[in-house]
């Protein structure tokens, strides 16, 4: 377990500047909204009871794997999403409120996406979230169906550093064949996978 004063000031030092980048914020407010997020990250891992799991947590998976068979069948089943051993530490080395906090400020960007989507270019909730898709990475549970089948589905937590980097590098390399190879796509997960199964990510 990191050491919560220590592990808030390193993830302020992360986040905060994203926000102020990304979205348009003062210090101030970066401050604040990454203090809010922060504080939900921990709620509910303290809830969960999760705040003690160890931060090698990746390592320990993949040692018991040898003799564990449901831990060998989880990560064979993300194996076959893409992800890699290299992918099982980045994410389960982090710490649980590390992860959280992640996957709050993502759920923050997608939905700050579809508010520009409806409201200043009117679109409806489907075609707004149909956009999002098509514009970026969404990331969770596979199996979860609710919104996206096949290749549309999720794509594993293990993957978004891997996925970030090959989004920004071939975007800064050539924006607008990025675009259009990403764009002839069903959604921007459908592209990912493509690039997986080609090799290229």
């Amino acid at each position: 377990m990191v050491k919560s004063d220590a592990l808030e000031m390193k993830l302020a030092e992360r986040y905060v500047p994203i926000f102020q980048e990304m979205m348009g914020m003062n210090q101030k407010q970066a401050r604040k909204s990454f203090r809010q997020l922060y504080e939900k990250a921990k709620k509910d891992a303290e809830k969960e009871k999760t705040t003690d799991l160890p931060v090698n947590l990746g390592d320990l998976l993949l040692q018991r794997e040898v003799n564990d068979k449901k831990v060998k069948k989880v990560l064979d089943k993300k194996r076959k999403e893409g992800v890699t051993d290299d992918d099982i530490k980045w994410w389960w080395n982090m710490s649980d409120i590390a992860r959280r906090l992640m996957v709050k400020v993502d759920e923050v960007f997608i939905y700050t996406l579809y508010l520009k989507f409806t409201k200043e270019e009117g679109l409806s909730p489907e075609e707004a979230n149909r956009k999002v898709r098509m514009n970026r990475p969404i990331f969770g549970n596979p199996d979860d169906a609710r919104f996206a089948r096949g290749k549309d589905r999720p794509l594993p937590d293990e993957l978004r550093n891997r996925v970030n980097a090959f989004f920004i590098a071939e975007a800064a390399k050539d924006p607008e064949g990025f675009k259009k190879a990403a764009k002839a796509c069903s959604s921007f997960n459908a592209f990912v996978r493509k690039q997986i199964k080609a090799g290229n990510l």
